[in-house]
């Protein structure tokens, strides 16, 4: 039986939720009371009371913890749905990274609140339609629109956040550096040196703020970046290693190969 491509919930501990939901699914919450505490890509976090979440489907998910008084609203929806109907590629590459490491977002207005919950019951009413003539297309151009209003609400807050480069300490400064210019710059150099630091030192400092070096959180990225561009199908293999300016089809090849452990053409042939 095939799994609905919109799931709307109203939850208060884990067992609400499908079972595998984060494998299947892209995970919006909006927390009402409460909090949910899990870890995440290795790093521990929370979600309170007034605050969006959003899980990628396939993300390092786990330890869940719900309190005892926890109640969110979740819309879930079918992790190729979404990929397939991001309606802006380059806006929505800086946008879809920027979440794999920000999770949590603060809702600071009740405007905002009742425009996520708005967002979330339109798109599950147009997916429950499916007398309508043209179902397919239309909840198709009603998944862009979510993503669109969705992305609006949270500009504000990811424009916010270049700020640090000016105003945050130099681990916050380089995380933001990596998120702009990942997809080109894949040398620690190159962020060392817009921060009139070694190399050395900013490996040190990524390892004592996060236990991770800046070399390895180059990976990751880059890594987030390629399976996102090869699930969206919107480029061919060579237009991908383009965009990421690498010199050759087949050194883009073999730098996937190492970060993935699959080609680019079996990563794709993977998901049919």
């Amino acid at each position: 039986m095939a799994l609905p491509t919109i799931v709307l919930l109203e939850i208060t501990r884990e067992k609400d939720l499908p079972k595998n939901f984060h494998r299947q699914y892209h995970t919006h919450l909006y927390c009402h009371r409460g909090s949910i505490r899990f870890l995440f890509n290795d790093t521990k976090m929370e979600c309170k009371a007034g605050q969006f979440l959003f899980w990628f489907a396939e993300s390092r998910l786990s330890g869940l913890q719900f309190s005892k008084n926890f109640k969110a609203t979740v819309l879930l929806v079918a992790k190729d749905f979404l990929t397939n109907n991001i309606p802006d590629q380059s806006w929505g590459l800086n946008a879809m990274l920027y979440s794999r490491t920000h999770p949590v977002k603060e809702i600071s207005t009740k405007r905002d609140k009742e425009k996520i919950l708005s967002n979330f019951k339109t798109i599950n009413k147009r997916f429950l339609e499916t007398d309508h003539r043209f179902y397919e297309a239309a909840l198709e151009l009603q998944m862009k629109l979510f993503i669109l209003e969705m992305w609006n609400l949270f500009a504000k807050f990811y424009e916010s956040r270049k700020h640090s480069v000016q105003t945050g300490n130099i681990y916050e400064q380089y995380m933001q550096l990596l998120s702009e210019h990942c997809l080109q710059q894949r040398e620690v150099q190159f962020y060392s040196e817009q921060l009139h630091i070694t190399a050395k030192y900013l490996n040190h400092l990524c390892k004592v703020h996060s236990g991770v070096t800046a070399s390895e959180w180059i990976q990751r990225h880059a890594r987030e970046r390629i399976i996102i561009l090869l699930q969206s199908k919107r480029f061919n293999i060579s237009e991908i290693a383009d965009e990421m300016e690498f010199s050759s089809r087949s050194f883009f090849t073999r730098y996937v190969k190492k970060l993935l452990g699959v080609t680019p053409s079996e990563y794709r042939a993977r998901l049919g």
